[in-house]
């Protein structure tokens, strides 16, 4: 695949069918992640991948829990103003979320990182960023989402035997599977709206009004 095609199309995907990912696909995953950038070559990452409907079965409630706490919360401001607006783009967003929560169990495949001595999350999150890639390779879709680790991190380590008074901390959960619906080019704030030069707020040097890649036009028929 195409490094530019990867970077563009790598999203979101919540959506995704029951399938299992084959072996030799969670073993590319994973080698990509640990050969990603690591502070100080500290690697002070562990990875752990939840296959098994049991493990599932005990996460999704506190996942679940988590998530509507932040609907009640951090998110209601944001729902009640796009119902208002009939903002139909961030309620897709939100119903996506819940998609996730609601669908936990049938992830065929959960990657848990975990991190010490890494604050700042400037190594797991780029090793965790690798294993979308290449989950992406493979026509694998992956969702990034913290909100176990926000709200039930203590109790989903214990669940998943995480050892207690190690260090260890939940940065993150990826969901796996093969994506429903088709790959494409996310829409997004164009660059230079959101970049500068020098200094904050002075013009990056440039427009960039849509995408600098696109998908290659298919051949002739």
């Amino acid at each position: 695949m195409d490094l530019f095609e990867a970077l563009y199309t790598t999203r979101a995907m919540r959506r995704v069918k029951p399938d299992p990912i084959p072996a030799e696909i969670q073993e590319r995953i994973l080698d990509a992640a640990v050969r990603a950038p690591s502070g100080g070559n500290t690697q002070g990452w562990r990875f752990l991948l939840v296959d098994d409907p049991a493990v599932k079965a005990e996460l999704g409630p506190l996942y679940r829990d988590g998530l509507g706490r932040l609907f009640e919360g951090h998110y209601k401001p944001m729902r009640e103003r796009a119902e208002a607006a009939g903002d139909t783009r961030t309620l897709s967003v939100l119903k996506s979320a819940k998609h996730l929560a609601d669908h936990f169990e049938g992830y065929p495949l959960l990657l848990f990182a975990f991190t010490r001595n890494d604050p700042s999350g400037g190594s797991i999150y780029p090793s965790v960023w690798s294993a979308q890639l290449a989950a992406r390779a493979f026509g694998v879709g992956s969702a990034l989402t913290t909100v176990l680790g926000l709200f039930h991190g203590a109790e989903a380590m214990k669940i998943l035997g995480v050892p207690e008074g190690k260090g260890w901390e939940l940065a993150c959960m990826v969901t796996f599977g093969y994506p429903t619906g088709r790959w494409g080019v996310a829409e997004r704030m164009p660059v230079h709206e959101v970049s500068y030069r020098n200094r904050w707020g002075e013009p990056v040097g440039f427009e960039i009004p849509g995408p600098l890649w696109s998908s290659p036009a298919a051949p002739d028929a």
